[in-house]
């Protein structure tokens, strides 16, 4: 007579499911936190280059003026700070937090990159050193230029956008911060209680001294 064991038997199969979805979620977090980053450090540094120049009709001559992007606009460099903020704060919080974080780093990039488009063909941050240089306000840039900087300002933004597109898609299974630092909730063990020092043990009178306690004196 054969006999069916009762003992199911374990599935390898659904064990082994679960290592493409951490080495995904490693990978998605790997890839969101280089794409912030250095997105933000682009339009950190690439607002701060010439964005435009020209000439400013100065008596019988010409003065050449530059404007950087700050000079045009600060709303990309602005952004990109609230980007790493919200960079770092998508580790801080979790489940609903999480998304709305995300949300705000893809928001900040998307900004960022619109903002420094729009800016490239700008001529008005030029005109108006013009008219503060010369004193008059009618004046006009003429061999007006404009450089790339703008669009790497843009590609920058794009690098956070898609940081934050990752977080909205892959962010819940990202780790939390502040799950490290919590605690388990177990009780701590107390330490021993010390024992009063044995009279008729001399080691036990010497390091009581040691301890700076009276080995006389009754607990």
């Amino acid at each position: 007579m054969e006999y069916v064991s009762a003992v199911p038997v374990p599935q390898p199969r659904a064990r082994a499911a679960t290592a493409p979805d951490a080495t995904g979620s490693r990978r998605s977090l790997a890839a969101g936190l280089l794409l912030g980053a250095a997105g933000a450090t682009v339009v950190l540094l690439a607002s701060g280059q010439t964005w435009a120049e020209g000439r400013a009709a100065v008596g019988g001559g010409s003065l050449p003026l530059t404007a950087d992007g700050q000079d045009v606009t600060g709303l990309p460099a602005a952004l990109a700070i609230v980007g790493l903020a919200a960079l770092v704060a998508v580790f801080a919080v979790r489940s609903g937090g999480r998304l709305l974080v995300a949300g705000l780093l893809a928001l900040s990039g998307l900004g960022a990159g619109l903002s420094a488009f729009l800016g490239a063909s700008d001529s008005a941050a030029l005109d108006e050193k013009a008219a503060q240089t010369t004193g008059d306000a009618s004046a006009t840039i003429e061999a007006l230029s404009h450089t790339a900087w703008p669009y790497v300002t843009a590609a920058g933004g794009l690098l956070i956008l898609l940081a934050g597109l990752l977080a909205l898609r892959y962010g819940k299974l990202w780790p939390t911060m502040s799950g490290r630092y919590e605690r388990d909730g177990t009780p701590r063990p107390r330490k021993a209680a010390r024992t009063a020092p044995d009279p008729d043990r001399p080691e036990d009178l010497w390091k009581a001294l040691d301890r700076g306690e009276d080995p006389t004196r009754e607990a």
